[in-house]
């Protein structure tokens, strides 16, 4: 079959749209109109004059008892979802994309703000709808620069993104030439330039209940052949998209959105009309269609999904039309219904108690004021009715005769009505789960009631919210984080720096995958916050005693698995940084894993005999020391008595040096004497 051409398209987008505005309009917006009546106290309609017309809020009182703790329980922490990796490999870039699609929802949007309104419409409307894409912003601003010079001045105009308004040469300095004509040798310039700042990012948006179509019989997102936002956009934005202006402005003015009956009763509080259009043309608002659909446009017989943008009423007139390759919506329903994309709210669990609760407390009111003050029956011309109808206390009747007035009491129905508004609280409370227990008790109801009768109490109104949670989590929160994985590998995928865990860590969703699981973190369970901090503290000392008694390297606990059990318990105690007080996961398995590549621990046995061999080692150190002391001393003794006796020696040997001495000086004393005495004897001697 040939390709099919704009008209045939355009009159498949047109189409689908009417049919989808039909069903939506005949079967959901009426019920969505209602439901914010109801949920605002607004009056039935069946009030009668000078009768009680006041109206119970349990629509209200019910979602406003539900937000709370719905939010409390999916933004418990900063971290909604975790990426749970498919193989061993990918466990550390599962972590860190957890950590980087989270910082998408709390920093680059606002991520409370638009999961409670996604919750908000889905307990009012059964169905809330949020929408994300990426989309490139471009900023445009003036500057000025004066004197520059000409290498300023081209360095300046080689950045692509800035264009010339004004230029004005000025010269400093100049010379003639041959023909005398000057020739400028320097220059500075004056310029005003507009500097064009391209950027983008991924945002998610609310999508009101009446701009949210799908075709008839969609039992989900991905399988529905066709989904549109419906909505208005201003000229001006629609030609900053790239549109003609003289298209855009030729489908421009009031359309049948503007007087949407939904709409007008979102403001009907805060307006009185819908307005005129804006004085200023570009400002002007044009319906506009953002189509995902399934049509066969090659006409190869098999039908694609594609994005075609329309705008005007019906979607008169395409813009733009391209193949895509997801759905940029999600869905959520707090209860869902078998084989159908819409569900039920909690507006049809409670119109009805609404309705009956209004009914009673008006007979209730009507029946006190009769009470307090009852008709009256005058005898026309006998009693002055200007008295009679003054009514103040103590006042008095002026009448002709006695018995002219007579009041006339009706019966008092507050002991049968308050029963009755007792049993539809109950009633209330067993569809919806939400109760004077779930919200907190009064001392007045703890005075009769057993600890396990509380207990009991809680529990079964937490089961209720735990499934309205645990139903948005596995449906729509899931595939709105899912979504924008997406949307990172395949457009918001430039290297980047942020601030993950009080550090700033360079990101590259280059690298990334969308081959991921995703687990939805909510804080679910039947304990309060006591209770849960109180359990993981026993599971806290358990696995304390574990690695006490087993090692660190055991194969029931890891340190990584402690570590997370003592963030949960900080987590769950108010502290969303729960980095201030342990390392994170990661950090603990890179540590794991480092003390993996170590040689293995000895056992406390292979301690022991270490300690022992180390006490006999040291001991044979201490002995040897000891020997090696008593030898020292011993040579040293020697040493001392070698030496005392080579002094006695050597002074031994002087003494004898000395004896000897003296004997040869007496010797030679003798031989002197000796040889004075023979001279004298030979000199007395007679000659001959």
């Amino acid at each position: 079959m040939p390709k099919m051409d704009d008209y045939q398209l355009n009159s498949i987008v047109s189409s689908e749209v009417t049919d989808a505005l039909n069903h939506f309009d005949s079967e959901f917006s009426q019920d969505r109109i209602r439901a914010m009546d109801f949920y605002l106290g607004e009056p039935f309609g069946n009030e009668v004059q000078g009768r009680s017309s006041v109206v119970t809020t349990e629509v209200a009182d019910t979602v406003e008892a539900i937000m709370p703790n719905l939010m409390r329980v999916f933004t418990a922490n900063d971290k909604y979802v975790r990426f749970s990796p498919r193989t061993a490999e990918d466990v550390e870039r599962a972590e860190q994309i957890s950590d980087y699609v989270n910082y998408i929802i709390n920093h680059d949007n606002e991520g409370y703000k638009i999961l409670y309104n996604w919750f908000k419409d889905a307990l009012l409307f059964r169905l809330g709808v949020v929408k994300y894409f990426y989309e490139e912003e471009e900023n445009v601003t003036e500057e000025e620069y004066n004197g520059l010079t000409e290498d300023e001045l081209a360095a300046l105009l080689s950045n692509p993104d800035i264009d010339v308004v004004e230029q004005q040469e000025t010269v400093i300095s100049s010379y003639m030439d041959e023909d005398g004509a000057m020739v400028p040798l320097e220059s500075s310039y004056d310029l005003s330039v507009r500097v064009t700042e391209r950027k983008g990012k991924i945002k998610v948006i609310n999508v009101p209940p009446e701009e949210f179509l799908v075709n008839r019989r969609a039992t989900s997102l991905e399988e529905a052949y066709f989904i549109a936002h419906r909505t208005t956009m201003t000229v001006s934005d629609l030609v900053a998209m790239g549109y003609d202006r003289d298209e855009i402005e030729a489908h421009a003015g009031n359309s049948d959105l503007d007087v949407d009956e939904e709409r007008t009763n979102r403001f009907q509080d805060l307006e009185a009309s819908t307005g005129t259009d804006a004085a200023d043309p570009t400002l002007r608002e044009v319906v506009y269609y953002e189509c995902i659909m399934n049509v066969d446009y090659d006409g190869d017989g098999i039908a694609e999904r594609r994005r075609v943008c329309a705008i005007g009423d019906g979607a008169a007139h395409i813009l733009h039309n391209e193949p895509f390759d997801h759905v940029p919506f999600a869905v959520v329903s707090p209860i869902l219904m078998p084989h159908r994309l819409i569900g039920r709210s909690i507006y049809d669990m409670t119109e009805d108690l609404q309705v009956i609760k209004s009914t009673l407390m008006r007979q209730y009111l009507d029946s006190v004021y009769t009470s307090t003050l009852p008709r009256m029956v005058a005898v026309e011309g006998q009693v002055n009715l200007d008295d009679l109808l003054e009514g103040t206390a103590g006042g008095i009747i002026r009448a002709r005769q006695p018995g002219m007035v007579q009041a006339i009491t009706g019966t008092p129905v507050g002991g049968e009505i308050r029963p009755l508004m007792d049993y539809l609280d109950n009633i209330k409370e067993q569809r919806t789960g939400m109760s004077k227990a779930s919200q907190g008790l009064d001392a007045n109801a703890l005075q009769s009631t057993t600890a396990s009768a509380i207990s009991a109490t809680v529990r079964g109104a937490q089961v209720k919210l735990e499934s309205y949670a645990r139903t948005m989590a596995e449906t729509g929160v899931k595939d709105l984080f899912r979504g924008i994985l997406h949307l990172v590998t395949k457009y918001d995928n430039k290297p980047r720096i942020v601030r993950l865990r009080n550090n700033f860590v360079p990101i590259d969703p280059r690298e990334w995958t969308s081959e991921f699981d995703v687990v939805v973190q909510v804080g679910l369970g039947t304990a309060d916050d006591e209770q849960k901090i109180a359990f993981l503290t026993q599971i806290a000392a358990k696995q304390e005693q574990i690695l006490q008694q087993l090692g660190v390297n055991n194969p029931v606990v890891t340190m990584s698995q402690y570590v997370n059990t003592l963030r949960s318990i900080a987590e769950i105690g108010g502290f969303k940084d729960a980095d201030q007080f342990f390392n994170a996961p990661q950090q603990i398995a890179m540590m794991e894993q480092q003390q993996a590549q170590q040689p293995p621990q000895p056992t406390p046995e292979q301690m022991q005999m270490q300690q022992l061999l180390q006490l006999e080692q040291q001991k044979a150190q201490a002995q040897q020391a000891l020997e090696q002391q008593k030898a020292e001393a011993n040579i040293a003794l020697q040493r001392e008595k070698m030496q005392q006796q080579l002094m006695l020696d050597r002074e031994k040997m002087q003494m004898e040096m000395e004896l000897r001495r003296q004997e040869l000086q007496a010797e030679a004393e003798l031989r002197v004497a000796k040889a004075v005495t023979d001279s004298q004897i030979s000199t007395n001697l007679p000659r001959v």
